[in-house]
C-alpha cells in the first residue's frame, strides 16, 4: 500500500519537536512538503501558505495543521475542500461551533478529519483507565504547572483571544480525564486569572463534578518555573492512583506500575494512518468543552501584567 504523502503546515516548535520525530518513526506516512512562512526543511519543498503548497506543490493526501488554533478552522476547510485527509494539532480549534461544519465536510468528500488528543497517547493513560473501571472513585485533583516561558517562548497568539493561555497545556489534563473516569463530568466553579495586559488566562482553578457528585479539582498554572508539574491524582476504595509526567508514569499507592519513555506523536500518527486506511473520522470535543464552561462559568481575577 502506497504511503500517505503528508503535509505539515505551520513549521514551529511543536512541529519540529514532536510531529517531525512521530511522522519518521510512523511506517505508511511520508512527509513531501511544508507551508510555513518562517521555516524550512532540508531536502522538502516549502511554500509560504496552505493555498500556495494544494496550487503548485507535490502531490499530497493529508495535512497536519501545527499552526495556532486562531486559523485552524479556514485551513482545515481548504483543505477539505480540495479532497484532503485533516490532522488537527490540539485543541482543534479556537471555538466550538466550528468543528460541526468541518466533520461535515470531511463526511462529505469521504475524508479523515482527526481532531488529536495526544496527552491520551501518554503509556500510562490506558493502564489507569483499566485499573480504575473497576474501583470506586472517591474524589480526582489535578495539578498541571508549567512554564509559559519555556515551551511557548516569544509565542504571543497564545495570549489572544482563542489562543487558550494557561489552557492550551490544562486541555490536555482534561484530555486525560475525559478518557480516563467512566462517567460525564461537568463545570461546578472556576476562577481564571488574567494578567491585566493579556486576554487569555495564566492561571486557573476549577471545579468540576459528576452525576454521583464525584469531586474533581484542577490547578493551572502557566508560570511555573524549575520542575515541571503535570499530575493526576486519583483516590479510590482500593487505594490512590497517580499519572505523572504527563501520563508517562503509574502509581499505586508510591509502587511504580507503568514508567515508559513518551511516545505520545507515534501513537497520534498511527491512529491517523489507521482512520484514512479505515475511512474513518476521529473527533472527540470534550475537552474543548470544558474549556469554553470554565471560560463561560468561571470568575474573573484580573492579575500583574505579564511579559515574555
Amino acid at each position: 500500500m502506497s504511503p500517505i504523502r503528508l503535509a505539515i503546515v505551520g513549521l514551529g516548535k511543536i512541529a519540529r519537536d514532536q510531529h517531525l520525530p512521530a511522522i519518521a518513526a510512523t511506517d505508511g506516512i511520508e512527509l513531501v512538503a511544508v507551508a510555513s512562512r518562517n521555516a524550512g526543511l532540508d531536502g522538502v519543498p516549502r511554500f509560504d501558505t496552505l493555498e500556495e503548497l494544494l496550487a503548485h506543490g507535490p502531490q499530497v493526501d493529508a495535512v497536519a495543521l501545527c499552526t495556532p488554533p486562531q486559523v485552524r478552522r479556514e485551513q482545515a476547510a481548504t483543505a477539505l475542500a480540495a479532497g484532503k485527509h485533516v490532522l488537527l494539532e490540539k485543541p482543534p480549534g479556537a471555538t466550538v461551533s466550528e468543528i460541526a461544519p468541518l466533520l461535515a465536510a470531511a463526511q462529505r468528500n469521504g475524508k479523515t478529519l482527526f481532531a488529536t488528543w495526544h496527552s491520551r497517547f501518554a503509556p500510562a493513560v490506558e493502564p489507569a483507565r483499566e485499573l480504575l473501571a473497576g474501583r470506586g472513585i472517591r474524589s480526582v485533583a489535578v495539578v498541571w504547572k508549567e512554564d509559559v516561558r519555556v515551551w511557548h517562548p516569544g509565542q504571543d497568539w497564545i495570549f489572544e483571544p482563542g489562543g487558550l493561555g494557561v489552557f492550551d497545556p490544562g486541555i490536555n489534563a482534561l484530555s486525560i480525564l475525559t478518557r480516563l473516569l467512566p462517567r460525564p463530568f461537568f463545570l461546578t466553579g472556576a476562577t481564571l486569572a488574567f494578567p491585566e495586559n493579556r486576554d487569555a488566562p495564566i492561571a486557573a482553578t476549577l471545579s468540576f463534578a459528576d452525576d454521583a457528585g464525584l469531586p474533581i479539582r484542577a490547578e493551572l498554572d502557566f508560570l511555573q518555573t524549575g520542575p515541571q508539574t503535570w499530575d493526576i491524582h486519583v483516590e479510590t476504595d482500593a487505594g490512590g492512583l497517580t499519572l505523572s509526567g504527563g501520563g508517562a508514569r503509574l502509581l499505586e499507592e508510591g509502587r511504580v506500575l507503568v514508567n515508559e519513555k513518551e511516545a505520545e506523536y507515534s501513537g497520534i500518527y498511527a491512529r491517523f494512518a489507521a482512520l484514512v486506511a479505515g475511512g474513518a473520522s476521529d473527533v472527540d470535543l470534550a475537552p474543548l468543552i470544558h474549556v469554553a464552561d470554565a471560560f463561560m462559568l468561571g470568575r474573573r481575577a484580573v492579575v500583574a501584567p505579564f511579559d515574555w
